[in-house]
């Protein structure tokens, strides 16, 4: 296998950070970048980011037992927002929009890399920069990466795409409603260390 390093082509601060907590964090990780990014746009399907293999795959954190409903593989799209809020005691609402074709690109890749008895999860991972020097946190982690903090939540693409609403019909773009986004979003700590691992409820196919 190539070296992580060797693989990393970065195309913003936000996916920068995420790369640096899989690597500080010992996680298997590939990143996408911009070569490959090439290659798979020939297939007319819109690249990830990131291709994730969790703990319970390979026991960084665990015990290297893979438990039920946990994936093989996790495919990462990164989207990076700011929060100019003050605290996220109570879990305000975020931004959390994507595009249309996100959705339709992640869920394309999922059913690519889904393979019998082994199962691919395809998730958003929203990484907030944290925009104010003090923030009352509420327990989430925060990770700090050169002059700037952030934490991240991620939502498995088929939860996404079976509870998202239009967020402009012009510019073909979804969101999920502050409920939804505070009930689906898990931390990716607890995704990547099998203490979040559920089975997939696929998207039905006419939502997309």
């Amino acid at each position: 296998m190539p070296t992580l390093n060797a693989m990393i082509l970065q195309t913003n601060d936000y996916e920068q950070a995420f790369e640096s907590w899989l690597a500080e964090n010992g996680v298997q990780h590939v990143a996408i970048d911009q070569a490959r990014r090439s290659q798979l746009a020939r297939n007319r399907i819109k690249t990830f980011d990131f291709l994730v293999y969790p703990a319970a795959r390979t026991g960084v954190f665990g015990s290297g037992v893979r438990g039920g409903g946990c994936p093989a593989v996790v495919i990462a799209e990164v989207k990076g927002r700011q929060f100019k809020g003050k605290t996220l005691r109570g879990r305000p609402a975020l931004q959390c929009w994507v595009t249309m074709e996100d959705v339709q690109g992640l869920l394309a890749w999922q059913r690519r890399f889904d393979e019998p008895g082994e199962l691919a999860q395809a998730v958003f991972v929203f990484a907030f920069r944290l925009e104010l020097p003090i923030v009352e946190t509420d327990g989430l982690e925060v990770y700090e990466f050169g002059d700037a903090r952030y934490f991240f939540r991620a939502v498995a693409v088929d939860d996404y795409c079976r509870h998202m609403r239009t967020r402009s019909a012009r510019w073909q773009t979804v969101m999920l409603g502050a409920g939804d986004f505070r009930r689906l979003a898990v931390d990716v700590r607890g995704l990547l260390t099998r203490t979040e691992c559920k089975g997939r409820t696929p998207c039905p196919t006419q939502t997309v």
